[in-house]
C-alpha cells in the first residue's frame, strides 16, 4: 500500500469523511478547537470508527495554523480512477464540471490544476494515460491535498473520451485557446461541462480541437502572449463558477 498522505483543513477533511470514511486513518485536531464545525468533524470520524487525537497545534504536521485550520487527517492516497469509474460517477451529478488536460507534462502544473479544480467544485480531472504527467508525489504535494479529494481519471484515449462525454454523458466541451474567436465570458459556461486545456507550450492537439464544441480566450492586455496554463485554468475554471453562481453575462451563447 502506497505510504499515507496529509489533507490539512476542515473543508477537506470533512469532504473525505463524508465521501470516503474508508480512507481516513487517523484524525488529528488542534486541542482547545471545540467549535461546531470540529464537532461536526468529531461526530463523522466517529461515525466512521478513525481514530481521533488531541494535539497542540505547533505539534499538527506539514503547514502552517493559518492553512491547516487545527485540522490534519492521515489518509490512504486515492488511486487514479479509470473511465468506467467516472461513468459511475457522472450518473450522480446534476450539473457536473470536469477539466480535462491534453498533455500537461510538468507534475507542478498538474498539482496546482488539481488544487484549483478542488476550489472550484470539479467532480474530476481527466489526464491522458501517455505524453502526460501522473499522479505522483510531486502532485500530491503541490495539490496540498486536493489530490485526495478530486479524482484524477486516466483515461487511454483523451479525443474518445471527449466524445463519449458529449454523446453519453450530455456535456458541452470547451476548449481554452489563445487564438479563439470568443472570449470565455461570452460563452455558456453553465450546465455539464468539460473545460480542455492544452499542454505547455503546444496547446492543444488538433484532433483534440476537433472534439471541441466550442473554443474561446482568456482576454490579454499585457505584452505577455500565453499564461501558464494552471494560470488559465484557475481563470476559466472560475469564469465557470461564476457564470453557475448566477453571474452569466447577458446574450452568453454556445
Amino acid at each position: 500500500m502506497s505510504a499515507a498522505e496529509q489533507v490539512h483543513g476542515i473543508h477537506a477533511v470533512q469532504a473525505l469523511l463524508e465521501r470516503h470514511p474508508q480512507r481516513v486513518l487517523r484524525l488529528r485536531i488542534a486541542a482547545g478547537r471545540e467549535d461546531a464545525r470540529v464537532t461536526r468533524l468529531l461526530a463523522l470520524a466517529a461515525a466512521a470508527r478513525c481514530p481521533i487525537e488531541r494535539v497542540e497545534t505547533a505539534r499538527l504536521p506539514g503547514r502552517q495554523a493559518g492553512v491547516h485550520q487545527g485540522v490534519v487527517a492521515e489518509v490512504r492516497p486515492q488511486a487514479p480512477w479509470d473511465e468506467d469509474e467516472l461513468a459511475r460517477a457522472l450518473q450522480d451529478a446534476t450539473q457536473p464540471l470536469l477539466l480535462a488536460l491534453d498533455g500537461v507534462q510538468d507534475p507542478h502544473n498538474l498539482g496546482a490544476c488539481l488544487r484549483t479544480a478542488d476550489a472550484c467544485g470539479a467532480l474530476a480531472v481527466i489526464v491522458p494515460r501517455d505524453r502526460a504527467a501522473q499522479l505522483n508525489a510531486t502532485v500530491r504535494k503541490v495539490a496540498a491535498g486536493a489530490a485526495e479529494t478530486t479524482p484524477v481519471v486516466v483515461v487511454t484515449n483523451l479525443a474518445r473520451t471527449l466524445r463519449w462525454l458529449q454523446q453519453q454523458a450530455g456535456c458541452w466541451v470547451v476548449g481554452a485557446d489563445a487564438a479563439a474567436d470568443h472570449d470565455a465570458d461570452a460563452v455558456d459556461l453553465t450546465g455539464p461541462l468539460v473545460l480542455v486545456m492544452g499542454a505547455e507550450g503546444a496547446g492543444l492537439r488538433q484532433l483534440t480541437r476537433q472534439h471541441c464544441d466550442r473554443l474561446v480566450r482568456l482576454p490579454s492586455l499585457g505584452a505577455v502572449e500565453s499564461l501558464n496554463v494552471s494560470v488559465a485554468a484557475g481563470m476559466l475554471l472560475y469564469e465557470a463558477v461564476r457564470q453557475r453562481r448566477g453571474g452569466a453575462r447577458s446574450g452568453a451563447s454556445r
